[in-house]
């Protein structure tokens, strides 16, 4: 049942974003710089992350979840001119990312940085600070740019949580959002609440349905990150959500 501290836009998005926990729809920070793009009739987004920002196990490129973010823009503002960079790889570091989304801000400005990390952090059992380091610096370079930041936490895998002790680094994450005061697309926690609702799940989809099944996630991501979007971009325009 949901609460009146349920900002309205959350609300209304659950459906939408695939049943997703209402106070995981919510950005929790503004996103002046995305409203400004957008009232000026073009937005560019940069993506930069490790292998899932490339959707491997999806059908095809268009049913990545930064595609299927755009497809959904490009509906909801159909006179928007709206672009979604991708720049990612397996096995790519904070520190690298940082370095690499510096890179492609100075070839081409974005108003908005979607940056999912802490995966290969994990993984490789990296310490933590090390990544907050690399994460600090790479927020205050986008800052100093003039673009929006949003975080994203790595994806729920009970094959991660056994082999690795994620918790650190989920905790770091939230902990430098709120430093920043940038929203954090809570993707473990979302991935966790659509696998234990069956909702999607695709560690335990049959091999025959794997394909369909990480499109289903995929294009879930993509809503869910556009509802946040939703209520951060209204949180910079200051009046009660849409």
């Amino acid at each position: 049942m949901l609460t009146a501290a349920v900002p309205l836009a959350a609300a209304r998005a659950q459906d939408r974003a695939c049943n997703a926990p209402p106070e995981l729809l919510e950005a929790g920070a503004p996103l002046p710089a995305t409203v400004r793009a957008v009232n000026a009739g073009s937005l560019r987004i940069l993506v930069v992350g490790g292998a899932s920002v490339l959707g491997p196990g999806t059908s095809g490129p268009a049913a990545a979840w930064p595609a299927r973010l755009e497809a959904l823009i490009a509906a909801r503002r159909p006179g928007l001119k709206v672009e979604v960079a991708v720049k990612g790889r397996r096995g790519l570091g904070t520190a690298e990312s940082a370095a690499l989304l510096e890179a492609e801000l100075a070839r081409a400005p974005a108003q908005l940085v979607l940056w999912a990390t802490g995966t290969e952090s994990a993984v490789r059992g990296r310490e933590v600070d090390e990544m907050v380091e690399a994460l600090n610096g790479g927020l205050e370079a986008l800052r100093s740019a003039g673009a929006d930041a949003v975080l994203i936490d790595p994806q729920f895998s009970r094959f991660l949580r056994t082999n690795a002790n994620v918790e650190p680094y989920l905790d770091a994450l939230r902990l430098v959002a709120g430093a920043h005061r940038v929203p954090l697309f809570r993707r473990w926690d979302l991935m966790r609440a659509w696998a234990e609702a069956e909702v999607v799940d695709v560690e335990r989809a049959p091999k025959p349905e794997r394909v369909a099944a990480t499109d289903r996630l995929n294009d879930c991501l993509a809503q869910a990150l556009a509802a946040l979007l939703r209520d951060g971009a209204a949180e910079a325009r200051g009046r009660p959500r849409p």
